[in-house]
């Protein structure tokens, strides 16, 4: 027994040999920095054939364009009333923005980002959902409604009445249903896309202000922000499966399929990572991104989780015979390489 013991702490200490501590399940990639980016950041959508993300800078009133390849900041849109959502339809190559102080929805087109047309919506346009394959575009506003955008037609083909301001929206795979978080009301609304009506109206009891949403296969998981856990929820009767405790101030929620993992994107400045476990999940880490981070973006395609970071305000000198107080750290783009 002596000898396997000496013989495993030799192994251990061979050049090349794997380190005992456990990989962690998200690698930072690289910090892409955004001077003179200030205030709050908000929705992410992306560019697969020009590898570039577009971010909603509400503010400053602008969009900001950045290209993947090159990790830096190469475009940024102005003057757009406070964006808050943004998507982006390949086949036509146009991204929609919506401005949250004129409830207008904006349309840029090319590789330019060409402005197009615009749309008048209502109150305080937010997230967009995009079906690529449908080219429809969704769109939630005021106090309880989704507009339904023809990509083709560049008008509004319907107009779908919540209860309260949609929070978060998931398209299911098969392409019929559309789930919306209404978070004011504590439901989960199912949509009807064929229809363009309500399906079905479902009351989440396990707490309030449910804003993230994500589907995991045939899960439907919700974030509640008060408590801060999240809950699986059946897409047959909207009956909780399961819940579990997770960090606060969550912004984001993402399904990574290919590991049975969940990322939710938190403005206390962390992503935890969770992992299947039965019926529910089980947290595998929580990976520090920065203070007001609560946007991301996982993309797929790219294998790549990005987290939107605020800029960080200016601090207070280190000791008292520093002449000034320490710069404020950037807005930045973080890039996160799923493990293993």
């Amino acid at each position: 027994m002596r000898g396997k013991a000496i013989a495993a702490v030799i192994v251990a200490l061979l050049p090349g040999a794997a380190p005992c501590r456990a990989q962690a399940p998200l690698q930072l990639e690289a910090r892409i920095a955004l001077p003179d980016i200030i205030g709050r950041l908000d929705h992410l959508a992306v560019d697969l054939a020009r590898r570039r993300i577009f971010l909603a800078q509400p503010g400053d009133d602008s969009v900001g364009v950045v290209d993947l390849a090159q990790q830096k900041p190469v475009n940024r849109l102005r003057h757009l009333r406070e964006p808050r959502g943004v998507g982006y339809v390949p086949s036509s190559d146009t991204l929609y923005v919506s401005s949250g102080l004129d409830g207008a929805l904006r349309l840029f087109r090319g590789a330019a980002l060409a402005p197009a047309e615009t749309i008048a919506l209502g109150p305080e346009p937010d997230e967009i959902a995009v079906d690529a394959a449908s080219r429809l575009v969704y769109v939630g506003y005021g106090s309880g409604a989704i507009a339904v955008i023809d990509d083709g037609m560049r008008a509004p083909r319907a107009e779908i009445t919540l209860r309260e301001h949609p929070q978060g929206m998931a398209l299911a795979p098969d392409g019929k249903r559309l789930f919306v978080n209404v978070g004011a009301a504590h439901q989960l609304v199912v949509i009807d896309r064929a229809a363009d009506t309500v399906a079905a109206t479902w009351l989440l009891r396990d707490g309030r202000d449910n804003g993230p949403l994500a589907l995991d296969g045939e899960r439907i998981v919700t974030v509640f922000r008060h408590p801060p856990q999240l809950a699986v929820i059946a897409p047959k009767d909207g009956s909780a499966r399961a819940t579990l405790a997770t960090c606060t101030d969550a912004g984001d929620a993402f399904a990574d399929a290919a590991r049975h993992r969940l990322y939710v994107v938190c403005g206390e400045g962390v992503v935890e990572v969770l992992e299947r476990n039965g019926e529910g999940y089980r947290s595998l880490a929580r990976i520090p991104t920065g203070p007001g981070a609560r946007t991301g973006l996982f993309v797929p395609a790219l294998d790549r989780l990005i987290v939107a970071v605020p800029a960080a305000p200016r601090t207070a000198a280190p000791d008292a015979t520093a002449a000034q107080p320490a710069p404020p750290e950037p807005a930045a783009l973080l890039l996160f390489r799923p493990a293993p």
